[in-house]
């Protein structure tokens, strides 16, 4: 049961209150769900009706969060969800009479204060550690998935679909990824960029950057608009790493910036590539530290079933201006768009929880900028013809092979520490050697079929 609470700390946005009220009354809201999201991104929420809205807004909601994963200890599971009223949004998929609105909230204690283990508040922290320092940090996703449809004639249909295939003969999928373009612009989400990607039944929507936090949350919001548009049609919208064995993993290639004020922070229009001595550092944190946040890049068994060669994800800690296998890419300059120089960082996949991801990747380029660590020279050449030894002597190391490999390297790392604080690090790290343990007790399909008749 969820209940009003006096929350003393809240600083009141009586505007932004007032606003969400006009609003709710204006599109004649009857239900709002107060989203947040556990400690490996999956979203979680409850419902208030509209008579609660202003108390909530106020002063939150409470609930129990003792079974929230990794949210809080057993001991401690009184918490407050305390709606962020810029993220108040109609739910379009829902019926305009009695309507269903959304606020995306940040998870507190009794007594008003930042719970530890929040996401949301984790990439915040962040946030105000690159403000201290006169930065802005912009993303903005590539965002792959599958649209899954069974065993069944159109499945056969959508599944000749290849790399830039056009609504002829996409199938179900064309229709699903165009009202799913819609509905995030419906709900202010700006879209860049949409297609049908390698793999048969495979798309991307990438979005235009926006602000890390506001990207996380829409990231969240992408996810929920894609399920429940394909649902209706019997189709499931999966951001599952790599669901089929014959075809291409689904990545989420994060394009970054920094901007000091209205300036770009990666551009030199004196410097090679026109990449600033700033963004150089910043990549060489990415580089140093890309093993060890890989756990959060890449957080799932099945994660390191994409990052395999011939696939068209990295494997090496390399960067490039061109190559599209390497972990980090700096995209060509247009003359005239000094604002769109950026980093492409190419490991990340759409099951990442993206208040984290966002909060390592930026913890490990700020690291680079306040240690000014070297950066080498850009690998041109073909990674995969390279001895290890060349390899080694090019700066470049094996990015982990599998989740346990990942979580050993992720253990003693201070830099994850610093980004996700204790707290955070160590539940996140426990339940990531739960579903180690769990697969590794698992007897799969393929054991059987090899070795059942030993």
């Amino acid at each position: 049961m969820t209940q009003t609470s006096e929350n003393p700390h809240q600083k009141l946005d009586e505007e932004a209150i007032t606003y969400v009220l006009i609003s709710a009354r204006e599109h004649d809201v009857k239900f709002i769900r107060l989203w947040f999201t556990d400690i490996l991104g999956t979203l979680k929420g409850f419902a208030v009706t509209v008579d609660e809205l202003e108390g909530v807004l106020r002063n939150g909601a409470s609930f129990d969060g003792a079974s929230i994963e990794g949210l809080t200890r057993a001991d401690e599971s009184d918490m407050v969800a305390m709606p962020d009223p810029s993220t108040f949004q109609v739910l379009p998929w829902r019926p305009s009479k009695d309507a269903v609105a959304r606020m995306f909230c940040d998870i507190e204690t009794p007594t008003g204060e930042p719970t530890a283990t929040d996401g949301r508040q984790v990439l915040r922290r962040n946030l105000i550690r690159a403000a201290e320092m006169g930065l802005t940090f912009y993303v903005a996703p590539e965002i792959e998935y599958y649209y899954d449809v069974g065993e069944t004639a159109e499945a056969s249909r959508t599944n000749r679909s290849g790399y830039f295939d056009q609504t002829s003969v996409d199938g179900t999928g064309a229709d699903l990824r165009r009202e799913t373009v819609l509905t995030l612009e419906q709900m202010g989400i700006p879209v860049k960029h949409s297609h049908h990607e390698v793999g048969a039944g495979q798309h991307e929507i990438d979005l235009r950057h926006m602000n890390a936090l506001t990207m996380a949350d829409s990231i969240i919001t992408f996810k929920v608009v894609a399920k429940e548009l394909a649902a209706p049609s019997g189709a499931n919208a999966t951001f599952m790493p790599r669901p089929f064995g014959d075809r291409h993993g689904s990545g989420m290639h994060t394009h970054m910036s920094l901007f000091k004020g209205d300036e770009n922070a990666f551009f030199d229009a004196d410097a090679e590539m026109n990449l600033s001595e700033t963004g150089r550092y910043f990549i060489a944190g990415l580089m140093r530290h890309a093993a060890d946040i890989c756990v959060v890049t890449n957080q799932w068994i099945n994660s390191y079933k994409r990052l395999l060669p011939g696939l068209e994800a990295p494997i090496f800690t390399s960067w490039t201006t061109g190559n599209f296998s390497d972990l980090i890419r700096v995209p060509t300059y247009r003359p005239g768009r000094e604002e769109s120089v950026r980093i492409e960082y190419r490991a990340p996949d759409a099951a990442a929880n993206p208040y984290l991801l966002f909060s390592v990747l930026l913890a490990a380029g700020l690291d680079g900028i306040e240690n000014k660590l070297p950066l080498p020279e850009p690998l041109d050449d073909d990674v995969y013809q390279m001895s290890d030894t060349e390899l080694s002597e090019r700066g470049v190391a094996r990015l982990p092979r599998t989740l346990d490999e990942a979580i050993r390297l992720a253990e003693n790392s201070e830099l994850l520490e610093k980004a996700l604080g204790s707290t955070v690090m160590a539940n996140f790290l426990a339940n990531k050697r739960l579903e180690w343990q769990e697969f590794s007790n698992t007897v799969t399909d393929y054991e059987l079929a090899r070795y059942r008749h030993l």
